[in-house]
């Protein structure tokens, strides 16, 4: 990418966005266009297609979606099907109708079958069930992941499309039932330590291993696929490293300094046994992650605290 071209990063205020656009300053780009939800709706034909016709941006970083944990997922089944195919339909689309260069499309883990052998390969995808809590937000990403593809194939496009593990980091979502495991763990545990709760209870066994990713660790490999990467189908973004919930919550409880119980409530579901990403492919096109999980629990809780 040129320095002084135009990048449009959609989702530029949530963890992610918010993170390749300091990864982006840090390189020496300086020529942005942005806009938040409450001046374009990307879910809204008509203001996307002018949005591009008036700005023409040369580099596009898709990081606008609408997210959430099992909860979110499983209760706005409808919006998490919809929001996410309207937003990337019309930004793909515009992308193309106005000459974007380059293209990065996000998706997730969880489009991969829910019984996948472990680590998670790329050409898994579309081999098995989806698991059933997120399975509208796991279509819309797999829609995302074709049409790039497909566009690709017809108009020559350069579209890339890279899944990240979960991740975590700066701008977090700590929302106490909307957020994914690890921050909403943060919160709780900060909270039983401040109002000195005897215990904490989680969902689930305990036993579901999990890979985390720091949010300015994907940013970085963003930026490194932009500049090095071109082909079709998809690249996974992680760290190759997992652990189990009840671990995650000891290293959090250790991180935050709580001194109570943790219990589980094993009447509530644990989701996808394992979600372990394949990253070979990414280390063969010479990436890999420099913020293991404990400095980034600590980075995060201190991004956490400064917001309280």
């Amino acid at each position: 990418m040129e320095k002084e071209a135009k990048i449009y990063i959609a989702g530029h205020r949530g963890m992610v966005g918010s993170a390749i656009h300091r990864k982006l300053v840090a390189e020496g780009f300086t020529n942005f266009v942005t806009r938040t939800s409450d001046t374009l709706d990307l879910r809204d034909q008509k203001q996307v297609a002018v949005f591009f016709a008036q700005e023409k941006p040369d580099y596009v970083f898709m990081a606008a979606a609408k997210v959430g944990g099992i909860v979110a997922n499983n209760t706005y089944r409808a919006e998490f099907l919809y929001d996410n195919l309207q937003i990337q339909n019309n930004v793909i689309h515009q992308s193309h109708l106005n000459g974007v260069k380059k293209l990065l499309f996000l998706g997730s883990s969880c489009i991969y079958p829910k019984m996948a052998p472990q680590p998670l390969k790329e050409d898994y995808l579309l081999t098995g069930t989806l698991e059933e809590t997120n399975e509208p937000y796991a279509i819309a990403k797999i829609a995302g992941i074709k049409m790039c593809d497909a566009y690709r194939a017809q108009y020559g496009c350069n579209y890339i499309s890279v899944m990240p593990t979960n991740l975590y980091g700066y701008n977090d979502n700590y929302h106490p039932q909307n957020s994914h495991v690890l921050p909403a763990l943060i919160r709780r545990f900060h909270e039983a330590k401040v109002n000195g709760t005897p215990s904490v209870t989680i969902w689930g066994t305990g036993s579901p291993k999990r890979e985390f990713l720091f949010a300015d660790d994907l940013a970085a490999a963003c930026y490194y696929l932009m500049e090095n990467y071109d082909e079709p189908n998809l690249i996974n973004i992680g760290t190759g490293e997992d652990l189990s919930i009840k671990e995650l919550a000891e290293l959090i409880k250790k991180t935050i300094g709580y001194e109570g119980e943790i219990n589980f409530d094993t009447s509530k579901p644990d989701g996808t046994p394992r979600k372990l990403m394949d990253v070979s492919k990414l280390h063969s096109k010479g990436w890999k992650h420099t913020i293991d999980l404990p400095e980034g629990i600590q980075l995060a809780y201190q991004d956490f605290l400064s917001k309280q």
